[in-house]
């Protein structure tokens, strides 16, 4: 069948020695890849995807939390998934050893691959750039550095890292694997910016999360997934990504709870999974909301559900400057799915959506304020509509997995 895993021998639990001569092999590190089968963020799938379409073997080192090394095949791609357990509720200490652990593992499995023509290493964590370096020296493979946090900006200014020598370690470690990279790819405009001011004259390409305009697509709902979800009659606001501290779902609630004082025909839905659910839940039940549904983490079949039946896609995160800069992959699905954006923060992607007017930016200080910004579109569903089509011609021109995919794979050719 069609994307099936085809198992890779491991021998003897080694990754095993490939050496395809037809095509060019590109190695990609990422410590959390994903597939559509897994679900979860498919950003170096795609990228992946682009490289086979190219013409190249994309070779990819990841981790699971399976007991044993596991080497696969999927459409083309060749997968080596890591014995390494990592979980969102773990602490500082244990996410750092699985961290170490990843780069212990890339160098060690690195050896068995055979000629590879270049690295693309993607961050989170900061460590993966480690993995890199030790690649370069080692093998020899020169690699690109993708950036898609600010890291480790956006753990200091949230309080996780408060140690200055510790600040110091991690900024060296940061401008370091930047200055040895062969380049580096930012996924936001400002990302961009910020590394070009601590990197003068780096080479630094801008390819942000993609639109897969192909698998989301505008289209009415179906009656059978508003009873499933119990959204029937409704205009439904979803959150569809991680349940973390960085995600201030506080505010997602909170604007539920001044939807539901004021009487409107709204319910929220929040799709996922991450540290803070539980205690989400017990909020919610401690409010008595009667317009909040929690449904649990999709795969990628569970998210076009979802989406199938919202009116409006909510991107929310804590109202921290430094991650006002990313590039959440629920921005660039709903647009690819034809959906108002709603969010809570500044920075280019309020700047986006109010220029190209398909969505609207909410006070993260004034949850009354989602009253005032949502009731327009709840009267005039002409005008809902005009922005919903806005957000989709924006995916297909600018944000296109194909469009962007392909512009991904030029770094390699």
């Amino acid at each position: 069948m069609a994307g099936a895993d085809k198992k890779i021998a491991p021998g003897k639990g080694r990754p095993p020695n490939y050496s395809f001569l037809c095509t060019v092999k590109i190695l990609i590190l990422h410590q959390h890849f994903n597939t559509p089968q897994t679900g979860g963020a498919l950003r170096s799938y795609y990228l992946a995807k682009a490289l086979v379409a190219a013409g190249m073997t994309p070779v990819v080192i990841t981790a699971h939390n399976e007991g044993k090394y596991k080497g696969v095949n999927v459409e083309g791609i060749e997968i080596h998934y890591l014995p390494i357990v990592y979980h969102n509720h773990f602490g500082f200490w244990r996410r750092s050893i699985a961290f170490i652990r990843y780069v212990a593992g890339v160098v060690w499995t690195t050896r068995k691959l055979g000629p590879v023509k270049t690295c693309y290493a993607i961050s989170v964590p900061l460590t993966v750039g480690l993995a890199a370096r030790m690649v370069k020296k080692v093998y020899g493979i020169p690699y690109i550095f993708e950036v898609g946090d600010l890291w480790p900006e956006a753990p200091i200014q949230m309080g996780f890292v408060k140690n200055y020598f510790f600040k110091q370690l991690l900024y060296g470690l940061e401008t370091s694997t930047y200055r040895k990279a062969q380049a580096v790819v930012a996924l936001s405009p400002m990302i961009q910016s910020e590394i070009e001011k601590k990197m003068p004259g780096k080479t630094i390409h801008l390819i942000p999360n993609m639109s897969d305009t192909d698998f989301y697509f505008p289209e009415e709902k179906q009656r059978s997934f508003e009873i499933k979800f119990g959204v029937e009659n409704k205009f439904v606001v979803s959150y569809i990504g991680a349940v973390g501290l960085a995600n201030g779902l506080d505010f997602f609630i909170e604007c539920a709870r001044a939807s539901q004082k004021a009487d409107l025909p709204i319910h929220f839905l929040l799709c996922g999974s991450g540290a803070l659910l539980e205690n989400l839940k017990a909020i919610v039940k401690r409010l008595t909301l009667t317009n909040f549904t929690f449904i649990p983490f999709q795969d990628r079949d569970g998210v076009r559900e979802v989406m199938n039946v919202t009116d409006a896609a909510f991107v929310c995160y804590k109202p921290i400057p430094i991650l006002e800069t990313g590039s959440p992959n629920k921005y660039f699905d709903g647009l690819a799915a034809g959906k108002l954006i709603l969010v809570n923060f500044g920075g280019w992607i309020r700047s986006e959506i109010e220029q190209q007017r398909c969505g609207e930016y909410v006070d993260s200080r004034q949850p009354q304020d989602f009253v005032k910004v949502i009731t327009p579109y709840l009267e005039d569903r002409v005008a809902l509509k005009k922005s919903q089509q806005a957000g989709r011609l924006l995916a297909e021109t600018k944000y296109s997995r194909n469009i962007l995919g392909r512009k991904f794979a030029t770094l390699f050719q």
